[in-house]
């Protein structure tokens, strides 16, 4: 079985820098680590190449440091990695971001099973898995929580829902987010980490050349949404803390909501408390 996971490198950090051109977030020299929704990939692909066989591939967009990621998951036991990275694939929304891995997906041409991480920490839009399976015309599967049963030509997984799951028969190749209820990924091997850190490592670098797209379909150039301004919402909170006797503080917090604007709710509320 041949296996294709789709993972990305994102900031370990709460501070983050803004291109004021692009609007985009600034990636390069950042502290990062591989999407936390990824890691329950990797690891549900290696689970089922042990017990399946075949060969699981890892591929990551992003500037050169992503490698790391890639690294990671060949230190988990993934067989082997491409890293995209060119200048023109830089501030792509999720449109152009789907396009460029899909189009990477076609050149590999041999696999039987898509894996995403439900969403990514740093955009949380959960669209790329969906958009990748719909360029490749290939069924999709999202909020995996448990794969049940793995055929050479279907899989049968259950799809978490708010209030249970879905026990889904679908039919390969596919794509399948999964979320981490699935499993809990390993650590990583020493030995396999040194061997995905050599310089004859099994991971290959392409660019927009080497999967044949045009600058202009990928990328900032490619996207279909612009960041027209982004900036940080600024919140201003005012408490107070009611002192007294429980039926005084009480009656004070009723008549604060009362007074408060936009309170028809609050005062439907009030009209029905007896003190």
């Amino acid at each position: 079985m041949n296996i294709i996971v789709l993972i990305k490198q994102v900031p370990n950090t709460t501070r983050v820098e803004l291109d004021p051109k692009t609007g985009n977030l600034i990636r390069e020299g950042l502290l990062s680590i591989m999407n936390p929704d990824d890691l329950h990939a990797v690891e549900a692909a290696i689970t089922l190449k042990e017990a399946c066989g075949g060969k699981v591939t890892v591929v990551s967009m992003g500037p050169q440091q992503a490698i790391d990621v890639i690294s990671e998951a060949i230190g988990m036991g993934a067989d082997e990695g491409i890293l995209l990275t060119d200048k023109a694939f830089a501030g792509a929304d999720t449109w152009a971001t789907s396009f460029t891995l899909g189009r990477t997906i076609e050149k590999i041409k041999q696999y039987d099973i898509v894996f995403c991480g439900r969403q990514a920490i740093d955009g949380d839009t959960a669209q790329i898995g969906p958009q990748v399976a719909d360029y490749l015309r290939i069924p999709q599967v999202t909020y995996v929580s448990e794969i049940e049963e793995v055929h050479e030509r279907h899989v049968i997984v259950k799809r978490r829902l708010e209030d249970g799951f879905e026990r889904i028969h679908c039919r390969l190749p596919a794509l399948l987010t999964v979320i981490g209820e699935l499993n809990r990924p390993r650590y990583p091997m020493i030995d396999r980490l040194i061997r995905a850190c050599r310089d004859k490592a099994p991971i290959q670098i392409w660019n927009a050349a080497d999967i044949g797209v045009k600058t202009d379909q990928v990328g900032l150039e490619g996207s279909l949404t612009h960041v027209i301004k982004t900036f940080a919402p600024k919140f201003k909170r005012e408490g107070k803390i009611l002192e007294g006797t429980t039926e005084a503080v009480v009656r004070e917090l009723i008549q604060k909501l009362k007074e408060s604007e936009g309170a028809t709710a609050c005062k439907a509320f009030a009209s029905t408390c007896r003190i």
